[in-house]
């Protein structure tokens, strides 16, 4: 298994031990959109990389995590209090956080994690996604953040980056770094790809303030 070994020295030298995935608390319409998350699950476990995500056991959310633990991968899932029901929360994992809120949620996600990932999802998948792009136009942190644009769900959003931009919004010494790729296969190497360009004094600036 070369690739695979060449995959976990890569990661291992880029300092990429978990990867948060944002997705959707249902599975969508489109059934490549649960292939690609079954799909994600196992690479990031044959890689020897964690997943970090929101900790439910519905729709893509679960799909992922299952499909990590089932390769022998290792599982964080971060939840808070009130949609423990809602979104069926996933026991077998390997750490299971629940938080008092989507405040302290989304900080502890980005504390445990090396990376970002959007799987297609609705509204709450959006504005995770956003908040890390938000934060690395800032400066705040320089950790890789991709998307994965199964089937081009991710297309209508890089339209809307390229309006903003056009009418003055999204300035050039201000650009959205981010990676846009087609598919689950692809994502892992996109991550890799930004991990190495990435001053290796970077800065990670506690995010705490900002809750």
């Amino acid at each position: 298994m070369p690739e695979i070994t060449d995959t976990i020295a890569s990661a291992q030298q880029a300092g990429i031990k978990r990867i948060c995935v944002y997705c959707g608390s249902g599975v969508g319409r489109n059934p490549a959109y649960v292939a690609a998350a079954r799909e994600l699950g196992t690479a990031m476990a044959e890689a020897g990389i964690g997943l970090v995500y929101g900790g439910g056991g519905r729709g893509l959310m679960g799909e992922t995590a299952r499909a990590v633990l089932a390769a022998g991968g290792t599982v964080t899932g971060i939840i808070p209090e009130f949609l423990t029901q809602k979104e069926q929360m996933l026991r077998e994992v390997d750490e299971l956080i629940v938080t008092a809120d989507m405040h302290e949620r989304k900080k502890r996600m980005y504390e445990r994690s090396d990376a970002f990932v959007a799987l297609p999802g609705g509204i709450g998948t959006l504005e995770e996604l956003v908040e890390q792009l938000t934060w690395l136009q800032l400066g705040q942190h320089t950790k890789p953040v991709v998307l994965v644009s199964v089937d081009g769900f991710w297309e209508p959003l890089r339209a809307l980056f390229g309006h903003m931009r056009g009418e003055g919004f999204i300035r050039q010494e201000m650009e959205i770094r981010y990676t846009l790729v087609d598919s689950a296969a692809e994502v892992l190497p996109a991550i890799l790809a930004q991990a190495a360009m990435r001053p290796a004094d970077a800065p990670q600036p506690d995010l705490v303030k900002k809750f």
